[in-house]
């Protein structure tokens, strides 16, 4: 059973995603986190600085720190596998003016350090689909691995668009009938149609679409079988919520003055959940360590010592670590790049199988993920998107 319980006590708000009694998913929000949480929101902005040495400008759009827009997000949208961009002669001078108006969206947010990330590249996420107006691209997800399916939903993403309209078709969407999918892709078109007409009457930097919460990600994005909230505001919303996208077959309860966090034995696990080593039931343990630049997990053996040869041995911890690192990321939603470094093994077809299992494990979670590979030095390599911008510590 998969349950969503939102916890509120006082100004801060505890938001679980537990299967089957088990943590996998934790975010927490209290006033200020909420109130600086801007990745998604889609602002009416005004370029304030062109820095031509950069290739980028500053973009005013209402908040206390300005956005940076780098020229290839200023640009029209290109596909993203081809990671070799050419931006040819352009220059960022040929691209934007001082005081031009312009619509973008908040791709990261910013820190103590940078302002906000932005883009001129809008997506627009619902349950099957990402729409991305002002583009023909059409991809779709890699975790679709059925061929068939795979081409039927691309035909019929082209179908349903116009030639400067372009989608990434979700996973959620392989098991969805054509017109579920049909009436997600008119949602997300009424909601861009909307955007448009805020954006025309805006006259000063100022928000015109907000993106969905942590919680309502989470009821579009994955099958929940049950809701429980003990805030009544918030219990309401996702009763909208689930009317206005058609969520069916969720349970949704509302438990006023109960510590939802007590009751359902979750303090222990996120108390755990905190700990920068975690021990495998092997005996050995990985450490997690977040830096700026990266996030890197490194495995030990621990006090597993093993009953046959060395390489077994080695394959065994590193086999129940990648299951465990699979799960670390989502519950603690760690983005950007990760390095992995598993304990060295000599036999190559031991290398093969553990990058199989991390890329079968990562299947289970709903952020985008790439398995670069090991490198030459034996580390693994990977990227993962994460779900939220966090400013607190999971």
């Amino acid at each position: 059973m998969l349950e969503l319980i939102i916890n509120k006590n006082k100004d801060v708000e505890t938001i679980c995603l537990v299967e089957n009694g088990k943590l996998i998913e934790k975010y927490q929000d209290d006033q200020n986190t909420k109130n600086n949480r801007l990745e998604g929101n889609i602002y009416a902005g005004k370029v304030s600085d062109i820095v031509p040495g950069m290739q980028s400008a500053f973009v005013d759009y209402g908040d206390s720190r300005k956005g940076l827009l780098h020229l290839k997000d200023a640009l029209p949208q290109v596909d993203e596998k081809n990671k070799d961009v050419d931006l040819g002669n352009k220059k960022i001078t040929d691209v934007l003016k001082p005081n031009q108006k312009i619509l973008i969206q908040i791709k990261k947010d910013s820190n103590d350090k940078k302002g906000a990330r932005i883009s001129t590249h809008i997506s627009i996420p619902s349950k099957y689909i990402v729409f991305m107006p002002n583009t023909d691209i059409i991809t779709i997800s890699q975790k679709i691995e059925n061929m068939k399916r795979k081409e039927e939903l691309l035909i019929f993403a082209k179908e349903s668009l116009s030639s400067k309209e372009g989608v990434v078709i979700r996973t959620s969407a392989e098991l969805a009938s054509d017109e579920e999918i049909k009436k997600d892709i008119k949602r997300c078109k009424m909601k861009w149609k909307e955007i448009e007409e805020n954006y025309k009457k805006s006259k000063t930097s100022k928000l015109i679409y907000s993106s969905e919460n942590v919680q309502s990600k989470i009821l579009i994005d994955l099958k929940v079988d049950k809701v429980i909230t003990n805030d009544k505001e918030e219990f309401e919303e996702l009763k909208k919520l689930m009317q206005i996208e058609e969520i069916k077959g969720v349970k949704l309860d509302f438990l006023p003055k109960q510590n939802l966090l007590e009751m359902y034995d979750l303090n222990s696990q996120i108390n755990k959940s905190k700990n920068r080593k975690v021990w495998l039931n092997c005996g050995g343990f990985i450490t997690i360590d977040k830096t700026e630049a990266l996030t890197a997990i490194d495995v030990n053996t621990g006090k597993f010592t093993g009953k046959s040869d060395l390489e077994n041995t080695i394959f065994k911890v590193n086999k129940e670590a990648t299951i465990e690192i699979a799960k670390q990321l989502r519950l603690h939603d760690i983005g950007g790049i990760i390095i992995i470094d598993y304990i060295d093994m000599h036999v190559k077809e031991n290398n093969e199988k553990i990058e199989n299992l991390l890329k079968e494990e990562l299947k289970k979670d709903r952020a985008k993920t790439q398995v670069e590979g090991f490198t030459k030095l034996n580390l693994m390599e990977m990227t993962r998107k994460h779900i939220c911008s966090h400013l607190d510590e999971n």
